[in-house]
């Protein structure tokens, strides 16, 4: 728990001395972005990843979506779609939410190897995800299953983001209005099919852009102010 007090590069640090050589501990040997220099000058990888379930300790990922913003603007060039191969049969409750089934899963990459492709496109960037809880369990631990070590980045979460902006305000809101199709909807954004990772990914960059299209151009909004507690 004290841990979580110390700044994150700090943290970074401390894990990459411990970190085995390879994808992980290239990742980490690259520094974290300024968290005091503004927000729009940093660049971030909107994230979904679609599992099992919500249990990262006995749950799996089944795929990985990702994009990256870059000077406040969504790359498309950059979209990823990735899906893995599963160690064991998907239960029918949850192929009705995330459409995918065990012959489309077959033909996926094996874990290893997607996680070891997605760190460089992580590294140096700042982690976007809605209800980012989920993403962090599960990288965490993917990375400790695939390098018995510790994964940890600067994260931002658009739906901490928008719990922040209605308590600041004193609102009064139903779990329901932190969805992320709803906080979409307030936007005027369109609707996407939700469970899919890129589709969702995609639909979590739009949704920090219009959240943040009201800040003030003319002052600096520093990172840190936007980043998850973690």
């Amino acid at each position: 728990m004290l841990a979580r007090l110390l700044p994150l590069d700090y943290r970074r640090r401390r894990l990459l001395k411990r970190a085995p050589a390879g994808a992980l501990r290239d990742f980490l040997a690259t520094p974290f972005p300024d968290i005091r220099q503004d927000y729009r000058k940093v660049d971030y990888v909107a994230l979904d990843l679609e599992t099992s379930g919500l249990d990262s300790r006995s749950e799996h990922i089944l795929s990985i979506g990702h994009v990256t913003i870059h000077a406040q603007r969504i790359h498309l060039d950059t979209a990823r779609h990735t899906l893995l191969q599963t160690p064991a049969p998907l239960q029918s409750d949850n192929v009705g939410i995330h459409r995918l089934t065990d012959d489309m899963l077959a033909d996926g990459h094996a874990f290893a190897e997607a996680l070891q492709a997605l760190l460089p496109e992580l590294a140096g960037k700042v982690l976007l995800a809605h209800h980012a809880q989920i993403e962090i369990g599960f990288l965490r631990a993917a990375c400790q299953q695939v390098f018995n070590s510790d994964w940890l980045m600067p994260v931002v979460d658009t739906q901490w983001l928008a719990r922040q902006r209605l308590e600041r305000r004193h609102a009064v809101y139903q779990p329901t209005a932190l969805r992320l199709a709803s906080l979409r909807e307030n936007h005027h954004l369109p609707r996407y099919p939700a469970h899919h990772a890129l589709s969702d990914a995609l639909a979590t960059a739009e949704l920090f852009l219009a959240e943040m299209a009201g800040t003030d151009e003319s002052s600096v909004t520093p990172l840190k102010k936007l980043l998850y507690p973690q």
